[in-house]
C-alpha cells in the first residue's frame, strides 16, 4: 500500500495553491482557500480536471489545470530532517 503525501502549496503565476494528494495521480486543489477541484496526471504533460459531481475526467485543454500540474511534477518536498549545512 502506498503512503498517501502530506498536503504541500505550489506558487502558480503569482497565486498559491494549496494541493492535497490523493490516490493515483489525482489531487484535490484549493485555490485562495475555496476548493479548485480536482484534477489528475493524463500524461506526462496533460492534466485534466475532474466533473466535481462525477469525478470523470473533463477532456477541455485547460493551460491553469496544466500549470497546477507541472508545479506539482516539480514540486520537491521541503527536508524537516537534518540540516546538515549547520555544522562548520
Amino acid at each position: 500500500m502506498q503512503e498517501l503525501q502530506e498536503p504541500f502549496d505550489v506558487l502558480v503565476n503569482g497565486v498559491v495553491y494549496s494541493v492535497f494528494p490523493e490516490e493515483d495521480n489525482i489531487y484535490t486543489i484549493f485555490k485562495a482557500g475555496a476548493e479548485f477541484g480536482k484534477i489528475e496526471k493524463d500524461t506526462e504533460n496533460l492534466w485534466i480536471k475532474l466533473n466535481p459531481e462525477t469525478e470523470m475526467p473533463l477532456f477541455d485543454n485547460d493551460p491553469e489545470v496544466n500549470a497546477i500540474g507541472q508545479a506539482i511534477t516539480n514540486y520537491v518536498p521541503e527536508d524537516d530532517g537534518d540540516d546538515e549545512e549547520d555544522f562548520e
